[in-house]
């Protein structure tokens, strides 16, 4: 990241990290799955579910608003991955889904290694005089006419500038650093939807329409399965969201690509975990970190060219997403399909 805000909360989301005493930026998991879900619906080129936002007109006339209904279906790709919750006043039975991806906060690599920075600001349009008309008012909120304006200036030799000077401290931290996030997948549901009518994810209604549209009933006949074209349709848009995706609440005033660096991938969380780290090291007055990149048994490291203006010995090629969209894809299609 350099200079952009990933994550809006008076103007950026941070936290204090205690044993560094440092204040650092991140973006809660909550965001990046809908990041990672509007990249999968992207490369489905499909609209996202439709959502139905309930608000209640009061006695006194105002509008209250209730809580927003999902379609619990998962025919739609982000419903089957980002899971769906519903409850409906006035009784009825609760439907939820749990979705089958765990994300993590994306938080620095380690907190010497990111910072936030404040700026000031303008709002210019001295470049175009002639377009855009400055309004004066007088200390009784009365429109001063041109000759009157005219007149002020160059009484008291002053000029009219249109531009608008905005403070530091009215302008929103900008991000800087090396930042991380964990995905797991959880294979064994991530295609299937349960049937169990006392811990409902679906309604006896729904299951009879997938059914009908092609979902099968497992052997134990407690869940539905996802269809295996749609499966792979699926899978494909998946891979695209996890290596491609960019946080689609980004309010920089500059453009930030917001490159990964790295991508490390494996069937266990903790070997990517040490993959991809920082060590602490004495150098100088205090202590500082550096990042690592570091192959373990049981890992792919993916490594992109821009990676090595940040860490030095990393070998790496400029078309690491794309090989590590095409292991993402192996690895879900390996898993067996459930019966």
């Amino acid at each position: 990241m350099s200079h952009t805000v990933f994550s809006v909360q008076d103007g950026q989301k941070t936290y204090y990290d205690p044993q560094f005493e440092e204040t650092v930026a991140y973006s809660s998991g909550q965001q990046v799955k809908r990041s990672i879900l509007d990249a999968v619906s992207d490369a489905l080129n499909e609209r996202r579910a439709p959502v139905t936002f309930n608000k209640t007109l009061s006695a006194n006339g105002n509008l209250e608003d209730g809580e927003p209904w999902s379609p619990c279906d998962p025919r739609y790709a982000d419903q089957l991955l980002g899971g769906w919750m519903r409850a409906e006043s006035g009784g009825g039975n609760t439907v939820k889904r749990r979705s089958p991806l765990s994300i993590s906060a994306m938080r620095p690599l380690h907190p010497l290694l990111a910072g936030l920075a404040r700026e000031s600001a303008s709002y210019d349009r001295s470049d175009d005089p002639e377009q855009h008309s400055v309004r004066v008012v007088n200390s009784d909120g009365e429109e001063m006419s041109d000759e009157e304006v005219q007149e002020f200036l160059e009484s008291n030799d002053r000029m009219l500038p249109r531009r608008k000077w905005i403070p530091q401290d009215q302008v929103g931290p900008r991000a800087h650093g090396l930042y991380v996030f964990d995905v797991a997948v959880d294979l064994d549901r991530l295609f299937t939807v349960s049937t169990n009518q006392h811990e409902p994810e679906l309604d006896s209604e729904k299951i009879n329409e997938l059914q009908e549209e092609g979902w099968t009933l497992t052997e134990n006949e407690e869940h539905l399965v996802c269809p295996e074209g749609r499966r792979d349709e699926i899978i494909e848009a998946l891979a695209t969201g996890l290596t491609d995706w960019r946080v689609t609440s980004n309010q920089s005033r500059t453009f930030s690509p917001q490159p990964t660096l790295c991508l490390a991938v494996s069937d266990d969380a903790n070997r990517v975990t040490n993959a991809i780290r920082a060590d602490l090291t004495q150098e100088g007055r205090g202590e500082e970190a550096v990042p690592v990149i570091e192959t373990f048994d049981g890992v792919s490291l993916y490594t992109m060219p821009a990676c090595k203006g940040h860490v030095t010995g990393v070998t790496a090629s400029p078309d690491a997403l794309d090989k590590a969209r095409e292991d993402i894809v192996d690895r879900l299609q390996a898993a067996e399909a459930p019966a």
